[in-house]
C-alpha cells in the first residue's frame, strides 16, 4: 500500500505543479525570475530555445513581446502551449515579463552566415518587400516591431509559412506581404536573417 500511496502522491504533486504553471491554480511565484521560470522550458535556460521552431525571446523588443503575450491571451494568436500559460496573466504581468526578457542579452545561436547568392537574393527581396521599413536597417526591430536578425532559420521559415497560410492571424498586414512574396525569396530571407 505504501508504494501505491507514494505513486498517487507523486502524480498529484506533478499535476499540481503543472496546473499552477499553466495558470489553473494560483501561482505562488512572486519574483519575476520565478514567474518566468516556466518560459525556460521551451525558450531555453540560456535564451537558446530547445526547439529551433520556437523563437528567441531574450533581447527581443519589449513592446513586441507584450503584444504577443496579449494576443495569445486574447486568442488572436493561437498556440496550445502559450494560451494556457498566459490565460491567468494580468496586463501588468505581461508587461513585466516583456520587460524582463527584453533586457536579457540576445543569444548567439551559432548560425552560419548566408552564402553570397542567398544574401543577394534576400537583399533583393528586402528591397521589393520593404522589410527594413519596419524592422530597420539591421533587422533589429524597435518597440512593437520584432528583431529578426539572429533569430533561428527554422522559426523564421515557420513564421513566414504561418503568415502565408494565415495560421498566424494576429498581423494581417504581414500575411498579405508574405502571400505576395515568392517562397524562394522568403527562404532566402530566413537564411540571411538567421546568420546576422
Amino acid at each position: 500500500m505504501a508504494g501505491k500511496s507514494k505513486k498517487i502522491f507523486v502524480v498529484a504533486l506533478g499535476l499540481g505543479i503543472g496546473l499552477s504553471l499553466c495558470g489553473a491554480l494560483p501561482v505562488v511565484a512572486q519574483s519575476i525570475e520565478e514567474k518566468t521560470q516556466v518560459c525556460a522550458g521551451c525558450h531555453g535556460e540560456n535564451g537558446k530555445p530547445v526547439d529551433k521552431t520556437i523563437p528567441v525571446i531574450w533581447g527581443q523588443q519589449q513592446g513586441y513581446l507584450y503584444i504577443q503575450l496579449r494576443d495569445f491571451k486574447r486568442n488572436d494568436r493561437k498556440n496550445e502551449i502559450m494560451q494556457p500559460i498566459v490565460s491567468a496573466m494580468e496586463r501588468q504581468d505581461m508587461m513585466d515579463i516583456a520587460e524582463y526578457f527584453s533586457r536579457k542579452p540576445w543569444p548567439d545561436l551559432g548560425q552560419p552566415r548566408a552564402s553570397k547568392d542567398v544574401s543577394e537574393r534576400a537583399l533583393t527581396a528586402n528591397r521589393s518587400v520593404g522589410c527594413t521599413g519596419c524592422h530597420l536597417d539591421h533587422f533589429q526591430g524597435d518597440g512593437t516591431v520584432p528583431r529578426l536578425a539572429g533569430q533561428s532559420k527554422e522559426y523564421l521559415a515557420k513564421t513566414t509559412a504561418d503568415f502565408r497560410t494565415r495560421a498566424r492571424g494576429n498581423n494581417p498586414g504581414m500575411s498579405d506581404l508574405m502571400i505576395a512574396t515568392v517562397p524562394d525569396d522568403l527562404a532566402a530571407l530566413s537564411e540571411y536573417l538567421s546568420g546576422l
